[in-house]
């Protein structure tokens, strides 16, 4: 029940003189849709009211309800939820009985994987119903788990330059896609060797976003470059996201890729850098929690100056090197 000050009950018939707004409150009490709060006290007119009252609200019937899912949902999904919470049920009605009538009309399109938003469209008619609406919240009070529904996450594509498929060949990740266009520029008019190197493929990981594209790496590239014995060199920012990037690919592929930083881009990074004072701060909210084996890869006094660099929230971002560097 919820509390209302009798003011406010009074508004819809404010212009009425006392004795009419009198028998509105008391008609409304007849009818059990008001009871007096009694340690409000009264207002000290003739006849009293109290200050304040209970709004009785009025209980649906919800039996048609009941009796819709125990008899018409389908037996995959679970309606224990919902008997619970019936007006909870009222309210994702819509959406329960569309998953219900694909289960009863559609369930052999389940033996066939497909896209989180092809599914959602199939299902709901809506294509970002399970991502950016309420899809995972209606299929956990119905009880069916994401996986039944035989569904996959994607990625955005790979953006990536290969100059050849010969294997096994050095494929070049680039955090950033200034870097990325200006290493490809550099490999079309000039040479496939950077800093001594010679690079057979070049990706572009676009920042955080590597780690989602190489979760479907298989899905997003061509033949050659899957093959196990080719070597894949990282190289990205010199802050903590950078780092932690790299030890996050390396982590997915340690059991089929030994993926390393690629050590003559960061060392030519550290070399035009004439003033450490000078460099920008390190961006806020960055997660520090970084191992050492991004550091295994270099040598003491390169360690030390990284570290140096690290310790004073400063970093080094890829754009200090372009195409006259490489």
């Amino acid at each position: 029940m919820k509390k209302v000050l009798i003011d406010d009950l009074l508004k819809s018939c404010k212009s009425k003189d006392y004795k009419e707004q009198y028998q509105f409150i008391i008609s409304k009490i007849a009818d059990n849709k008001l009871k007096p709060v009694i340690a409000s006290g009264k207002n000290g007119k003739s006849p009293s009211l109290y200050k304040a009252y209970w709004l009785i609200e009025e209980e649906k019937d919800f039996r048609i309800l009941e009796e819709e899912l125990k008899y018409h949902i389908h037996p995959k999904i679970s309606i224990d939820y919902y008997m619970q919470h019936l007006e909870k049920y009222e309210e994702e009605r819509e959406w329960v009985l569309l998953l219900s009538e694909f289960l009863y009309n559609n369930d052999e399109k389940l033996k066939y994987a497909e896209s989180v938003n092809e599914r959602s469209f199939e299902i709901w008619k809506r294509e970002k119903f399970l991502t950016k609406e309420n899809g995972k919240t209606i299929l956990n009070h119905c009880g069916i788990d994401k996986d039944y529904l035989n569904m996959y996450d994607t990625a955005e594509p790979l953006a990536y330059y290969t100059n050849t498929t010969n294997t096994p060949q050095n494929i070049l990740i680039i955090e950033n896609k200034d870097t990325f266009f200006s290493m490809r520029k550099h490999m079309i008019e000039n040479s496939n060797e950077i800093f001594g190197v010679e690079i057979g493929t070049l990706i572009y990981g676009g920042g955080k976003r590597v780690i989602r594209s190489f979760n479907d790496f298989d899905f997003c590239v061509e033949p050659h470059m899957r093959k196990k014995e080719n070597r894949i060199l990282y190289f990205g920012d010199l802050d903590y996201e950078g780092v932690g990037m790299f030890e996050k690919l390396e982590e997915i592929f340690k059991e089929r890729w030994n993926i390393i930083p690629f050590v003559p881009a960061y060392k030519a990074m550290l070399i035009k850098v004439d003033d450490f004072s000078k460099l920008p701060a390190t961006k806020e909210k960055q997660n520090r929690n970084i191992s050492q084996l991004f550091f295994s890869y270099f040598d003491e006094d390169t360690i030390r100056i990284m570290k140096e660099i690290l310790q004073h929230d400063k970093y080094i971002p890829q754009e200090i090197l372009n195409i006259t560097d490489l």
